[in-house]
C-alpha cells in the first residue's frame, strides 16, 4: 500500500505554504519546537507506559519540583529523551541515519538508566518479545539493520512518507535493543522528516491503539498503510500548526471557533482528526487559526 494521492497532494500544498512563509522566522519556529518538547517527550514515554503526566514532564524538563515522589528512572527517561530530541535538532537531522548514529542516540537515551546496555545492540542470549512477536535473535541484528538502512537510502522511487513508515515498521520489528526501541524509533521518524525540511511530529499516546494496530497489520498482512496514514496525518497537523503561527493568526480553541461557524464542535472535531481542516493540538486541546476557512 502507499499514501493516497489526495494526502500526497495536500502535503505538497502545505509544504509549499510552509516553505514560503518560514524565511526570516527561524526564531518563531524554534519557539514552537521548544514549546512542543515536553509534549513530545510525554507522549513518547507514555506510549511505553510511563506514569508521568504532561505537567510533571514539563516540570522535570524545567528543573522544577513535582508534587509527588517519582521514580529516578522516569525522571531520567524524560530528561534523556528531551536531550536526544534537542540533539538531532541542534546537530542537523540526518535524512538517512547510519547504524553508528543510531547507537549514539541510544547511548544518550539510556545513559544513567541502563549503562550496561546503552549504545549497543542486543548480544548473545538477549532476546525480546513484544506481545506475541518474538524479535530476531541477536546474531542477525547487525545484518538486518544494515539491510533496512540500505533499502531506505537506495529507494529513490518511494514516496518519503511511505519510506519513513516502512522503515519504522521494520526497525520496531527487528527490535535491536534490550530497551528503548520505541522511543529511538520515533526519534528517527522526526530526524528523517527534519532531514527533508519538514517539522517534527508527535505520535500521541491517546492514539496508540492505531499505532499498535499498524504493527499487527504489518506482521500479519505486510500492510503498511496504517502507519503511512499515521505519519501523514501527524505531519499535516504539524504543518497546519506552524503555518497558522507563521501567518500571525490568532490561535483559538476549536470549541470557540465552532461558535463562529455554522457547524457543530463534533463535526469540526471529526474533521480535525481527519485533518480536512487546518486544526492542530496543543497540550491535547484542538485549536485552529481564527482566520481558517472550513
Amino acid at each position: 500500500m502507499a499514501t493516497t494521492a489526495p494526502l500526497r497532494d495536500r502535503l505538497k500544498e502545505l509544504k509549499a505554504d510552509y516553505d514560503t512563509l518560514k524565511p526570516g522566522k527561524d526564531a518563531l519556529l524554534k519557539i514552537i519546537d521548544e514549546a512542543e518538547l515536553s509534549e513530545s517527550v510525554f507522549n513518547s514515554n507514555a506510549i511505553e507506559n510511563s506514569t508521568l503526566t504532561l505537567k510533571e514532564t514539563e516540570r522535570i524538563l524545567l528543573d522544577m519540583e513535582v508534587t509527588r515522589d517519582l521514580s529516578v528512572r522516569e525522571v531520567f527517561e524524560a530528561r534523556n529523551l528531551a536531550r536526544v530530541m534537542q540533539y538531532i535538532e541542534g546537530k542537523g537531522a540526518m535524512a538517512e541515519p547510519t547504524l553508528e548514529h543510531i547507537l549514539l542516540l541510544h547511548k544518550m537515551l539510556l545513559g544513567n538508566i541502563k549503562d550496561s546496555i546503552a549504545g549497543r545492540l542486543r548480544r548473545e542470549g538477549e532476546y525480546v518479545r513484544v506481545g506475541t512477536h518474538i524479535a530476531p535473535p541477536p546474531e542477525h541484528l547487525e545484518r538486518l539493520l544494515g539491510e533496512i538502512l540500505i533499502t531506505y537510502s537506495s529507494d529513490d522511487d518511494a514516496y518519503f512518507v511511505d519510506k519513513i513508515a516502512r522503515f519504522h515498521l521494520d526497525f520496531e520489528t527487528i527490535h535491536p535493543f534490550c530497551d528503548g526501541n520505541g522511543r529511538i524509533g520515533r526519534v528517527l521518524i522526526n530526524e528523517q522528516l527534519q532531514g527533508r525540511g519538514y517539522p517534527s511530529v508527535i505520535l500521541r499516546d491517546k492514539e496508540k491503539h492505531s499505532y499498535y494496530q499498524s504493527f499487527n497489520d504489518y506482521k500479519d498482512k505486510k500492510r503498511t498503510r496504517t502507519m503511512e496514514k499515521i505519519v501523514a496525518l501527524s505531519l499535516m497537523e504539524s504543518l497546519h500548526k506552524r503555518i497558522a503561527y507563521l501567518k500571525g493568526e490568532d490561535i483559538v480553541k476549536l470549541a470557540d471557533f465552532a461558535k463562529t461557524q455554522d457547524k457543530s464542535v463534533f463535526t469540526l472535531s471529526n474533521a480535525a482528526r481527519r485533518q480536512t481542516i487546518p486544526a492542530f493540538r496543543e497540550r491535547g486541546v484542538w485549536k485552529i487559526g481564527s482566520g481558517a476557512v472550513v
